[in-house]
């Protein structure tokens, strides 16, 4: 039996899917696919956007003739999901692996560091 894939692994064109319909908002999938660089045909996304709707992060109502759908979750948190699932994956769950790797392989600006300097401070002072 194949395995079900959780929410937080999701294929290139459904990642592209779900950071349209945070983008719109809302959308049918005329839309999110007229939104898509070099779009596949209309069942694909639609049958695409039916398996996100089938892993929870997609809803519909009817307007009219066609479906509208949203995210059921906020970005924030399907983003926390997603990054959880690739400290697991890739950094044995450590956040410092992680984040030693993304100062390793990004240049950051004043205002990223001072940024990253709050966060820090914030997690001190609660003891996280």
């Amino acid at each position: 039996m194949a395995k079900k894939k959780e929410s937080h692994e999701l294929g290139r064109r459904e990642r592209q899917i779900m950071e349209l319909i945070y983008q719109l908002g809302e959308a049918s999938v005329a839309q999110v696919r007229e939104a898509m660089p070099d779009p596949p045909s209309y069942s694909s996304v639609r049958t695409m956007i039916r398996l996100l709707e089938g892993k929870g992060l997609l809803k519909h109502r009817r307007e009219g003739i066609k479906y509208i759908y949203q995210a059921t979750q906020s970005k924030r948190k399907v983003s926390r999901s997603a990054l959880r699932h690739l400290m697991t994956t890739f950094f044995e769950g450590s956040a410092s692996e992680a984040v030693a790797a993304i100062f390793e392989s990004e240049k950051m600006d004043s205002d990223d560091l001072k940024r990253i300097e709050a966060l820090i401070k914030q997690a001190r002072k609660e003891g996280r």
